[in-house]
Order: C-alpha cells, then structure tokens, then sequence
C-alpha cells in the first residue's frame, strides 16, 4: 500500500482552513476515486488525467496557465464625476465630509432632487484603495464567485433593490456566501428608498455599522465576513414625495407622513452620522450653463484629510472608538458650550453625542485645523437635524 499525505486550504467564509488530502494508490482495475468531501471543482480541475499532470511534473510538457494582467489599485477609471450635478451646494458640501471621515449618509428630498445621482458619484470623491484593501475586495468578490481581474483595485458600489431580504443583505446559504452589505466591503451599500425596505431587513445593518463585521450563523456553519462600508441611503419626504417642494403640492396627511418616516428606526438613524435635506432644483439651477467642480477637485481635499487623520490616530474618523473620541475630538469651550445646549435640548442621544463629535472633527480636517472649534461643531449638528424635524 502507499500512501501520499498533500496540505491545502479549505474555504470557510473568508478564512481558509488547513485541509489534509491523503492519496492511496493501490493493485487492481484502472479507476480513480474521490472520498470525502471534496467539491465539484476538484472533480472538475488546472488537468484532463493524470498522465497530464505526471508529465508536467516531469518538465515533459506544461499544463496551460491562466494569466491575469491586474491594473494598479486605484488606477484612474472612467466614473460618473461631480461636476455633471446642478446646484445642491450644501449637500455636496456634506458628501465631501462623509467621504473624509468614512461617515454614513442619509438624503432625504422629493423625486427629481438628485439623490441617486449624488450616490452614484460618491465613490469618485473616496481615496484609492491601498494593495492590501483592494486584496480584500478582491477575496470578497472571488468568494462570491464574481471577481473580475479588470476590476482590481476599484472600490464597490452595491445598490440592492428594496425588496431584497435580510438574507440577501447579510448574507446565508447552506455554505455561508456574502451578502450585498460584505459585498460592498471598503465601498459603498446605496439604498435608495430607505423607508420601502423591510423594517426588519434594515435593522440588519445596526451591527455592521458599528462594528464593522457580521456574523453569519446557519444549522451546520457560522462564518464572519468583513462589513465595512460606507451607507449612503436616500429617501422621499413623504409617501407622495412632495411634501415642502414648493412647486407642487403634498397629498399626504400628517399621520400618514409620520408613518412613513417611523419606518426607519431610531436606533437605526442613530447612526447614520450625516442626515441631509436635499431640496428640489429651482429653475435657475436647472438650467444654468457650466459644470461644478470636478470629481478629482474634491477628492484632492478628501485625501488630504484622511492623511491628517492617519497621522494622528491611524484610522478615520467615522471608526473611532468612544474612548479616541475624547482623546482627538475634543473641542474648545465655545464648541463644548455648544453641544452641551443641543444635549439639554433632547437633540442628541448619547450615541449621536459621539459621533457628531467625530463629524466635528472631520469638518476641523478638512479646514487644516488642529482643534475643533465652535463652527466646526456647528456644521456637525446641523447635519443631525432631519431626525427631529417633521
């Protein structure tokens, strides 16, 4: 009898495990068998026999390679660019924060406002991935069976119907696989429609959000698959879409837009750490010549930023912990005044505390300031008023 021990790796979520493959080859008919539980792509595999494989062992003749040309990460792509989006001033101003400080977004505006063509450009505005983060969208894409060489280095962009599960945002299967919130690992979740998702589908994304990983448990695995990403979500602001556009008329009573708004959850809107009016074109903006600035224009200051940041604490500022944000977010007594007034005045929880304090801090990096000042607290707030409006 002889008996031939190989070491590989098995596929268990993202981690592969040590595999040990022992190889009997023994007397009798001409015949080859597969134990255990090995998957089809072993039945299926690089060789058609084994001759094949034994000669290119030998050098006699090379089984064919495939060879894949992978581009720089972050290599310049063609990308819908910033400068194509008429007026919204203020919430370009806000989506240049959250790019900087990795903060998640919430739009709130009528139909025809510009939201979904606000998230579409969001991606253009973020630094390019490092090799190592652009190694781990790749690793997710490959384990969902999706990874296209030509797309190294390019962040994710997932924008999941509202219809889709929880299943389908997490993840499952047998086999535990990624869902759309792993998918959009180092990128961007966009939901569109916030409100029309499931409540119990959105409530999903309160652990990723703050820890940055979710867990996936079936009857026979568990596996974790890596979460962080940046949500930018968009909503009407109100079931007919028109309440306050000014140019046409709201349908919808009072109870019926509370009901409407009370379909994302306060702890969910919690920590969605900037919530923005975007209010309807007027028709000046619409048809005014000329382009804004440029996708780039912006990302320059974005990058600038983010270097501050991993300067001083190695992270942005979104992923701070509660502890770091006393340590670097402090601010002066003018700002500390400040927020003390808006914690009196019930308008923040003590999480929102925090992460207005990381928003402030973003803000103050984009200015080059070495503290955080009364205005920079200031813009922070009022990018936490559409929870208590209405």
């Amino acid at each position: 009898m002889s008996l031939a021990v190989v070491h590989t790796r098995a596929l268990v979520g993202l981690s592969a495990p040590e595999v040990r493959v022992e190889v009997h080859v023994g007397n009798g008919l001409p015949a080859f068998h597969i134990v255990g539980l090995p998957q089809a792509a072993v039945r299926e595999s690089a060789a058609a026999c084994l001759p094949e494989v034994a000669a290119h062992l030998r050098g006699e003749s090379a089984l064919e390679r495939v060879e894949h040309a992978l581009p720089a990460a972050g290599a310049a792509r063609a990308e819908p660019d910033f400068a194509d989006v008429k007026g919204q001033r203020a919430t370009r101003r806000a989506l240049e924060v959250a790019a900087a400080g990795g903060h998640s977004v919430l739009m709130l505006g009528p139909p025809g406002a510009g939201k979904s063509m606000l998230a579409a450009r969001f991606p253009a505005l973020l630094p390019p991935l490092t090799d190592d983060e652009a190694l781990e969208c790749a690793t997710v894409r490959s384990v969902a069976g999706g990874f296209d060489p030509a797309r190294w280095g390019e962040r994710p962009f997932r924008s999941p119907h509202h219809t889709a599960s929880g299943a389908a945002l997490v993840g499952g299967g047998g086999v535990p696989r990624p869902g759309e919130i792993t998918l959009a690992h180092r990128g961007v979740l966009f939901l569109d429609e916030l409100p029309e998702f499931s409540r119990s589908v959105l409530e999903v994304l309160r652990e990723p959000l703050e820890t940055g990983e979710i867990t996936v448990s079936r009857a026979a695995r568990q596996a974790t698959f890596p979460a962080r990403f940046q949500l930018i979500a968009a909503m009407n602001p109100c079931p007919c879409g028109y309440l306050g556009h000014g140019g046409r008329p709201c349908a919808c009573t009072s109870e019926q837009v509370a009901r409407y708004r009370a379909r994302v959850s306060g702890p969910l809107l919690d920590r969605i750490d900037l919530q923005l009016e975007v209010p309807a074109l007027t028709a000046d903006e619409i048809t005014r010549a000329g382009r804004g600035e440029r996708s780039e224009q912006i990302r320059a200051r974005v990058v600038a930023a983010r270097e501050r940041m991993h300067a001083r604490q190695r992270a942005p500022n979104a992923r701070l912990a509660a502890g770091d944000v006393e340590t670097h977010c402090a601010p002066d007594a003018e700002g500390a005044a400040l927020l003390r007034r808006a914690l009196a005045a019930a308008m923040l929880s003590a999480r929102g505390y925090h992460r207005v304090l990381r928003v402030a801090r973003t803000v103050a990096d984009l200015a080059c300031a070495d503290a955080v000042g009364r205005e920079h607290v200031a813009e922070a707030l009022m990018y936490r008023g559409f929870e208590h409006a209405g």
